[in-house]
């Protein structure tokens, strides 16, 4: 009998590719969210519109299920993120520590937790040429205002219940997860897609808007090394917390260019220093990921954000030629 696993934040973007993958590896899988994948039908066997923050509902989802990957959570770009602290962490402390109690509950054997470089604190951050970052350095603890500070939490939650109750616990950091069947517009994009839907929408020597100064520094790493990470991760041994992204460190303005030479366009850059940028660099140290997992990310950001521009510039298309957007991949 197969496997019968909870993807949770199914409708979002990582949870979607998630879904994909484990139905292909032979799971029954049933995918949980507050709304249906927005770009394509699910291929969960079993899909629930649910609202987590409510304990009941968390009890239904985890009701006969072997494993749980809990991806669901408020989030969104940097500026969502620093501009809705109270309800992030209001949001998302309930979703995470009621899906924990229902799991225990309801017997499920492994819980993996999404959570965040946004757990690493600020100071050690202060640098477009960062340090990259292992996992001991989250503390001292100085996170990310809210969302950052919610995830550091339920990375001890997940401590304490593994501790408590022997439930098997798994803990993965997301260093900056891009690629297609993502949210593109609307606020919650993220930086790889907020600039790949400009590039797209801008005629060849246009000016485009970068949020700060544009040398501020991230890794980037594409949806399906991300997906594949988090599987090794929940098959291993490992109960601590986990990094999980690449280890090269590039500029937003070099982002900007990798994706105006995809586009095939020369780019004017227009900085806007009022706009929220983050932390000044952040770079993942892989060097226990390698240990851990005997692999690490093999996707190149060209690679990844060409197939990630052709995807948005599709979906814009009708758009820029003043048409109204149908939605569809």
């Amino acid at each position: 009998m197969a496997t019968r696993v909870l993807v949770t934040g199914a409708g979002g973007f990582i949870g979607h590719h998630l879904v994909r993958y484990l139905v292909a590896k032979g799971y029954w899988v049933r995918g949980v969210d507050i709304k249906y994948p927005e770009f394509e039908s699910s291929l969960a066997h079993d899909f629930q519109l649910l609202d987590l923050r409510r304990f009941d509902n968390c009890l239904i989802a985890t009701s006969g299920v072997d494993e749980v990957y809990h991806l669901a959570a408020d989030m969104g770009g940097i500026g969502y993120i620093t501009g809705n602290h109270a309800s992030i962490a209001h949001n998302d402390i309930l979703i995470n520590t009621h899906m924990l109690e229902a799991s225990r509950i309801n017997g499920v054997q492994r819980f993996l937790f999404s959570s965040s470089a946004c757990v690493y604190p600020d100071y050690r951050q202060d640098d477009p040429d960062v340090t990259p970052l292992r996992e001991e350095d989250a503390y001292p603890a100085a996170p990310e205002e809210g969302y950052g500070w919610e995830k550091l939490f339920t990375e001890k939650l997940c401590q304490y219940y593994a501790e408590d109750y022997g439930m098997e616990t798994r803990v993965v950091r997301f260093h900056n997860v891009y690629g297609p069947l993502g949210t593109y517009e609307g606020g919650k994009e993220k930086a790889p897609a907020a600039l790949c839907r400009k590039i797209a929408l801008a005629e060849d020597g246009d000016e485009i808007e970068i949020w700060g100064d544009g040398e501020q520094t991230r890794s980037f790493m594409y949806v399906d090394d991300c997906v594949e990470g988090i599987y090794r991760l929940m098959r291993s041994d490992y109960r601590h917390p986990l990094n999980l992204g690449t280890d090269r460190l590039v500029t937003i303005n070099e982002l900007v260019d990798i994706i105006a030479d995809i586009a095939g366009k020369r780019i004017v850059k227009r900085h806007e220093l009022t706009k929220p940028q983050g932390v000044r660099g952040r770079n993942s140290d892989n060097t226990r990921l390698r240990q851990v997992l005997g692999w690490e990310p093999q996707i190149s950001l060209e690679e990844g954000l060409a197939v990630t521009y052709q995807w948005i510039a599709r979906q814009v298309a009708p758009t820029r030629h003043g048409q109204r957007r149908l939605v569809a991949v």
